[in-house]
């Protein structure tokens, strides 16, 4: 192989050498994703039209729809919607915050290592819905017990993801800032934050998709606005197509906030590419 060239052999039998160095990275496919989604409603549309579905079981999707533009026209939507965001902003924001904190205290300090993650490991394991009844007593029915049930719950997957992170960087890059004489601070900010910001993006994905969960189940529970409360309504009532209005408002909120970490992982997460 001539290395000014790059191309392989010599003589008549001169042959460019492929590229192989794309790094697994993924090739994105427009449309596909919206495709795919819109053939499975249409199938359910059809299997609900000629009663292969039965709307006692399974309500049509044009249904469903139907009892969301209600909750638009009446502006219903709002008052929930509002209500589950409020919740989720101030319980998810918190607890993230907390967890990123703790998680760099427990990868940077040996003694902060050893006095909390025993306790964030026999924490982490108890459902926090089994919590609700607890923070309840503590905090009261209102506002206080539902989002220290979603700062919990977002609490702990963080701090894991966070040392989790830490842990995995590159000693090397660490041991090579010591030798040029960084400060400890240095490090953190140039080597050791970068390093384990993937995984803590990762771990935000996460709590973020638990929060979501929390909400719903602590709006359950003495809530008079949240799509949690309207959910729990609608399936005490056994109205399907407001359940399932319900339950698509949950799965946007999840998309958009999909989105959005999607969106800071592409700023803080520019150097990689």
């Amino acid at each position: 192989m001539d290395a000014r060239t790059g191309v392989a052999g010599s003589g008549p039998d001169l042959r460019p050498v492929p590229y192989r160095g794309g790094g697994f990275r993924p090739v994105k496919i427009r449309f596909v994703g919206l495709a795919v989604f819109f053939l499975l409603i249409a199938v359910w549309e059809l299997g609900s039209q000629t009663g292969v579905i039965s709307d006692l079981v399974l309500p049509a999707p044009s249904e469903a729809f139907a009892a969301f533009r209600y909750l638009v026209e009446s502006g219903q939507i709002w008052l929930h919607l509002g209500a589950s965001l409020q919740r989720l902003a101030i319980g998810w924001t918190l607890g993230t915050a907390l967890g990123v904190a703790v998680g760099l205290m427990v990868g940077l300090f040996s003694l902060a290592r050893a006095g909390l993650l025993p306790l964030v490991s026999a924490l982490f394991p108890i459902p926090k819905i089994a919590l609700l009844p607890l923070f309840v007593i503590w905090f009261g029915i209102g506002e206080g017990s539902k989002v220290a049930t979603i700062l919990f719950g977002s609490f702990f997957p963080t701090v894991i993801a966070t040392y989790g992170g830490v842990d995995n960087v590159d000693r090397t890059l660490i041991r090579m800032g010591q030798s040029f004489g960084l400060s400890w601070w240095s490090i953190v900010r140039k080597i050791v934050l970068p390093g384990a910001m993937p995984a803590i993006l990762s771990g935000c994905r996460i709590s973020a998709s638990i929060a979501i969960i929390l909400l719903v189940a602590a709006e359950m529970i003495g809530a008079e606005y949240g799509v949690g409360a309207y959910v729990l309504m609608a399936g005490s009532l056994f109205a399907t197509d407001q359940l399932l209005a319900g339950v698509a408002i949950l799965s946007m909120l999840g998309l958009v906030v999909s989105w959005l970490i999607g969106r800071a992982e592409r700023w803080l997460l520019r150097w990689r590419s």
